[in-house]
């Protein structure tokens, strides 16, 4: 058995020391900080750098916003899965429909929050940029 977990020591080592020899020839660590800097600038654009105040906060808004929107996704899987496993339970079902009510509501605001949120950062985007 000892014999065993030292051949599986030795080839996990190995397994692990695969992809530096792979790199031997150039350095990991450089063409990773270029694939990096090549998302960035993808992601936002050459020039976010230079962005203004407003389209920042306005980027960070929709993505919460966004993040919003994956959790009343979460809340109305849950809510399906209550109302699916209720087996006839009508507590479990009546709680299941006030959870999906409540996401519809949370969705309703978020939605309203997110059309605000545009309307304002482009109009201030609009104003700053003559």
């Amino acid at each position: 058995m000892k014999h065993l977990q030292l051949k599986l020591a030795g080839l996990t080592a190995a397994t692990l020391a695969l992809p530096a020899t792979a790199f031997a020839q150039t350095n990991p660590f450089q063409a990773g900080q270029t694939l990096t800097s090549s998302v960035g600038l993808n992601a936002y654009g050459a020039g976010a750098a230079n962005q203004n105040l407003t389209t920042i906060i306005g980027r960070i808004i929709n993505t919460a916003l966004g993040f919003l929107g994956v959790v009343f996704l979460f809340l109305v899987l849950y809510a399906g899965f209550l109302w699916m496993t209720a087996q006839g339970d009508e507590k479990m079902v009546t709680k299941a429909k006030e959870i999906m009510k409540q996401a519809i509501v949370g969705l309703v605001v978020i939605v309203t929050g997110f059309a605000i949120s545009n309307f304002v950062m482009g109009s201030l985007i609009n104003v700053t940029s003559g």
